[in-house]
């Protein structure tokens, strides 16, 4: 049978997966964003300084970090079903444990477990995406479900404070908690390997193996943690996710801190700026995935593909260093939306390099690795930030700290960029 036959009968029990790896991701972001959104009545309630509230972010990074690289193995180890299921549960449990802080320790050790939790969130997903997707589609469904993270952070700045409005900050934290136990319900009913489902198809199944029938590097056996970390290919995924990943955060923990400060935005109220802001991010992360495909599609090498894609959104990050001169909150807004949107871009596919370059019973593994390194970058990134606003604020001028934050923001990714390509060249795999 040709391909062109099979494209037309094959059935597309893959984009089911792809949903529920979305909406994963989804909650995911809505449960992380939470306290970013209620920072400004948490801090008076609680009396918080900029450095208490990186101190609390910190410990979320310092234990997502850790719950990376070690549920990165578990995963390989006990399969994508498994280890999303206990991941869910876990950081959905800690989520609604926020109500229960009484004290900024408290919320300290709240956030450490969430981050414990969500830190198996990618690894299983990137796995998931290996098990179902072809290479040439693994970058857009990598864009479809990591676009989770943009609608989940669209979701809460509206319903954060409506449920703020209606109950309290501790019923906040339940509330938004509790949504992830309905997903796990769905992922045990409804997922499984491809090659032991009994709703796909023959021709789907051939169709997930098809760029893959000549490569003997997936019934290899597992890569060891120390043998993955002997690979240029591992320090690229690596360093890039440190270079890149604490810009992220600092768009999801401070970009309210920063609209409330600077231009007076009140987020006790649903507000339409973040909402611009991740709305935009979710066009990017798809259009990220799509832009790679495209080329491989026109036949152009995965790595060349991969690496152009991700030079275009490095390069459209940079003008967010602008943002220091915007004395319109919408000019503000549509330099950060573009900067957002291009850190998604980059993220789908800098993620879809660690299947490209390692067989599938490694990719978890490749993946709590970077993610780890991510986030030692956001445990650092926000002990600076914290410092930096503190600083300026005592100095009566607070926005000037977050001008000097958007510069490093700009040149993040390009030198992310340039520092992958020097480790690896024109490789496809890992050496």
């Amino acid at each position: 049978m040709n391909s062109t036959n099979v494209t037309k009968t094959i059935s597309n029990y893959r984009w089911r997966i792809c949903a529920l790896l979305f909406f994963a991701t989804t909650i995911n972001y809505i449960d992380r964003q939470v306290i970013g959104l209620l920072k400004p009545v948490l801090e008076q309630d609680f009396g918080w300084t900029e450095t208490d509230y990186g101190y609390i972010v910190m410990s979320f990074s310092a234990a997502y970090a850790f719950g990376l690289l070690v549920f990165g193995r578990i995963i390989d180890r006990i399969g994508s079903k498994m280890g999303y299921t206990i991941s869910v549960v876990a950081w959905s449990i800690a989520a609604m444990a926020h109500a229960l802080a009484r004290s900024t320790f408290g919320f300290g050790v709240a956030r450490a477990f969430l981050g414990l939790g969500e830190s198996g969130n990618f690894p299983a997903a990137i796995k998931a995406t290996a098990e179902w997707f072809p290479k040439k589609e693994r970058a857009l469904a990598t864009g479809i479900f990591n676009s989770g993270t943009n609608i989940g952070a669209v979701i809460a700045p509206i319903l954060v404070p409506l449920i703020l409005g209606w109950y309290g900050w501790q019923e906040t934290f339940i509330i938004t908690g509790a949504i992830g136990f309905i997903w796990v319900v769905l992922w045990i009913r409804y997922y499984e390997i491809p090659s032991r489902h009994k709703r796909v198809s023959t021709e789907e199944l051939a169709y997930i193996h098809s760029d893959e029938v000549n490569d003997p590097a997936d019934a290899a056996p597992r890569i060891s943690w120390w043998k993955l970390l002997s690979f240029r290919k591992t320090w690229a995924f690596v360093i890039g996710k440190f270079l890149t990943d604490p810009i992220w955060w600092f768009f999801l923990f401070w970009l309210p801190s920063y609209f409330a400060t600077t231009f007076q935005i009140d987020f006790r109220k649903p507000s339409l700026h973040l909402v611009i802001i991740y709305t935009a991010t979710t066009l990017g992360s798809i259009g990220g995935g799509y832009l790679s495909g495209w080329f491989i599609n026109r036949g152009w090498d995965v790595a060349r593909a991969r690496r152009t894609a991700m030079l275009v959104f490095a390069v459209c990050v940079v003008p967010i260093v602008f943002a220091q001169f915007a004395a319109n909150v919408w000019v503000a807004v549509g330099l950060i939306s573009l900067a957002a949107a291009s850190h998604q871009a980059w993220s789908a596919n800098i993620f879809t390099t660690a299947s490209d370059m390692f067989p599938k019973n490694s990719v978890s593994s490749v993946v709590g690795i970077g993610g780890m390194a991510g986030s030692v970058g956001g445990i650092l990134f926000p002990i600076v930030t914290g410092t930096l606003l503190d600083h300026y604020k005592a100095l009566g001028n607070i926005t000037a700290g977050y001008n000097m934050l958007f510069v490093i923001c700009g040149s993040s990714y390009m030198l992310a960029w340039l520092i992958m390509g020097l480790l690896t060249k024109n490789k496809a795999t890992a050496d």
